[in-house]
């Protein structure tokens, strides 16, 4: 995989966060969805096979946001904007997923042969995106340690989680040069 194709996945994926996350902020959480969908299409259109890519970023999102439904139950965090009637998981940290998964097989690959290392990343990085998220007024930290206490825990589990789901569907490789003719 060449350095300008993670480069480009890292920066998409962080562009995708800082719009999802300041849209929310701002009470605009479709911002988020956008940004994730650009994201997610140029991923896939950089992708060798694209609906086996596809199909994992899906299975990593659907594992995620019913992660994150969990602390919005039980009120560790509170959303300000993109929450469905019923509460539960905004759907802009749902599309959030989607682009994080995107990271997965491309910028985030070299973790796969690292499970420790993930699953040590996934405790401190996963409950920072959280703390940045309300420091920027996306939501709120109902406990502030208690939450991020939690989201340190989960994140041990859903980096080496999702790093598995997305090398089984792995398709993100370069295209031929005869699949665009």
């Amino acid at each position: 995989m060449s350095g300008w194709r993670v480069a480009v996945n890292a920066l998409a994926f962080q562009a995708a966060w800082l719009a999802a996350v300041c849209g929310a902020a701002a009470g605009q959480p479709w911002i988020g969805p956008a940004a994730a969908a650009l994201a997610v299409a140029l991923h896939a259109a950089a992708a060798a096979a694209p609906s086996r890519e596809l199909a994992g970023i899906a299975m990593v999102a659907v594992l995620g946001t019913l992660w994150d439904t969990l602390p919005a139950a039980t009120g560790l965090i509170e959303y300000r904007s993109g929450v469905p009637e019923l509460g539960g998981t905004p759907y802009w940290i749902a599309a959030l997923w989607c682009a994080f998964a995107t990271t997965l097989n491309v910028s985030l690959r070299w973790l796969r042969a690292r499970p420790l290392l993930a699953l040590a990343l996934g405790a401190i990085a996963g409950p920072a995106c959280y703390r940045a998220a309300a420091a920027f007024g996306a939501l709120e930290l109902a406990a502030p340690r208690t939450a991020l206490a939690a989201q340190a825990l989960a994140w041990a589990a859903l980096l080496p989680a999702a790093l598995a789901i997305a090398a089984r569907y792995d398709g993100a490789g370069t295209r031929p040069a005869h699949a665009n003719a």
